[in-house]
């Protein structure tokens, strides 16, 4: 019998729950004969450890682990309460000495919980189609060509220059494993004479999807008249959804806002007044439209300002802002305090990431001025975001190493400088550079990148010991001088581009 262990009714054993340990359950799709070759398949005892630590990753199983060419199996993760219970069943045979009846055999169990299970993941996708490093001769047989493919060893130039042809398959076939429906719609049928319109070549993707309906209206720099009032659309949409006084109050909050500034961006205005995501894409486009290239690109503008006929509008205009990592600036990408959002160091593949589940929002949810977890508004700044978001400061690193910076949130003197060098002389807006003299945001940047590398040399030392002082006074009269360092990066002339494929202009998205 177990230690501590009590009967109940009919026979029912009483056993102890033990606190710890918790366990992390693995639904392997195979028999399991080898544990150590089953983690190898899993990535070991680290690659479940580094999995099990981020909770939007999915389990990936090799059945080659080997193979550099072999596709994983994924796994979900899935919370449970489970335990692990562990039987043992003993069995003792009696011997009758009187009679010659045959042995009794006594039966016992012993039964103990190792410990309860709060995670477990199961593999309940396809597996992905596979590739094999293999080659067809004349008479069709195959042929492995791992051992002239992978070099598993040092090897000698030869290696290198042999005729081979080449293995590079994608990293996924299918970025789906589980199966759904396409729902294909049948040919539109047209009368007789029905000829097709004539469309561009350049964008045949997403023609069949349903605008948005943002109503916002997009200009471009070279536009010659600018919108004065929004679309009736717009206006039906907001007055439908703006119901309750809170709407109504951010509504006048933002009025206000483009009242004491004309030009606003996305960020700047979530970090000036709080409103909920989804009422701010019907909000703006009630009151201002949205520039699509030049100086003020990405940047929404009060209806009825134009700022091409303003000089006093260049402190509106951008200035795409990256923060810039190589050992030719003295640090490398990884060292970079600011960490990215993205990289490819750190590429996920999509389906071994386990996508959260996203909670739509209706019309009577905006209406009632609810969140997309359906739970009132408690505190008027929720949907705050940080001023760190939109302005930049002297001695304070930003965010994210690419920022979209208005002039105006420039807090820094000698930022400031460099923008009203020429003021009172502006005669004329370009599409590069706005109302300030040629390669103003050259300067910035070379401004802001110095005061970066200032503040990561004096928070990590140790990148920049190898730095001599006769290096840095030649970076610092490079800087004086407005020269680039590296002769070789001669900007080439500016073209008119049809907008910026930044990721602040992801932004249209939301509305086209």
């Amino acid at each position: 019998m177990a230690a501590g262990r009590r009967w109940g009714e009919r026979g029912s054993a009483l056993l102890e729950l033990p606190r710890t340990p918790r366990l992390v359950c693995v639904e392997y799709p195979g028999l399991v004969r080898d544990v150590g070759a089953v983690l190898r398949t899993l990535g070991g005892e680290a690659g479940v450890s580094r999995v099990y630590a981020d909770p939007a990753k999915r389990l990936e199983l090799y059945f080659r682990p080997k193979d550099p060419y072999c596709h994983p199996v994924c796994a979900n993760r899935f919370p449970t309460s489970t335990m692990l219970l562990k039987v043992k069943r003993r069995t003792k045979k009696r011997k009758q000495l009187d009679t010659e009846e045959p042995m009794q055999a006594e039966v016992q169990f012993e039964m103990e919980i190792l410990g309860t299970v709060t995670t477990v993941y199961k593999f309940q996708g396809m597996s992905d189609f596979q590739y094999l490093a293999m080659h067809s001769g004349p008479d069709g047989k195959q042929t492995s060509m791992y051992d002239k493919v992978l070099m598993l060893k040092p090897e000698k130039e030869e290696f290198f220059n042999r005729e081979l042809p080449l293995y590079i398959p994608p990293p996924i076939f299918s970025r789906l494993d589980t199966p759904v429906d396409y729902f294909y719609r049948p040919d539109i049928q047209h009368r007789e004479g029905y000829n097709n319109p004539q469309v561009s070549g350049e964008n045949l993707i997403g023609l069949s999807r349903a605008r948005r309906p943002h109503n916002a209206i997009f200009v471009n720099f070279d536009d010659d008249e600018i919108p004065a009032k929004p679309l009736d659309a717009a206006v039906q949409t907001w007055k439908k959804v703006c119901t309750n006084p809170v709407d109504k109050k951010v509504e006048e909050e933002l009025r206000k806002l483009f009242e004491v500034r004309p030009v606003w961006s996305r960020n700047a205005v979530k970090a000036n007044i709080s409103v909920h995501p989804d009422k701010l894409k019907l909000l703006l486009p009630y009151l201002a439209y949205y520039m699509l290239t030049g100086p003020w690109r990405s940047l929404w503008v009060r209806f009825g300002y134009d700022p091409r006929k303003h000089p006093e509008a260049k402190i509106y205009q951008v200035l795409d802002f990256r923060i810039r990592c190589g050992m030719k600036y003295g640090y490398a990408p990884n060292d970079m305090p600011v960490k990215a959002k993205r990289s490819t160091y750190n590429y996920s593949l999509p389906i071994t990431v386990k996508k959260p589940v996203s909670h739509t929002v209706s019309v009577h949810d905006l209406k009632q001025g609810l969140g997309a977890s359906g739970a009132k508004n408690p505190a008027s700044s929720r949907y705050k975001l940080k001023e760190s978001i939109y302005i930049f400061r002297e001695g304070a690193l930003p965010p994210y190493r690419q920022m979209f910076y208005q002039l105006c949130d420039l807090n820094v003197e000698s930022l400031q400088k460099i923008i009203h060098r020429n003021d009172g002389g502006e005669s004329e807006c370009t599409e590069r550079d706005g109302w300030c003299l040629p390669k103003t945001s050259d300067d910035l940047r070379d401004t802001m990148s110095l005061m970066i590398k200032q503040i990561i040399r004096s928070t990590r030392p140790a990148l920049f010991s190898s730095t001599t002082s006769s290096e840095d006074g030649k970076e610092q009269l490079a800087y004086e001088s407005g020269e680039d360092e590296d002769d070789e990066e001669e900007e080439e002339d500016f073209k008119p581009s049809d907008g910026s494929e930044n990721e602040m202009e992801t932004e249209i998205l939301d509305y086209v």
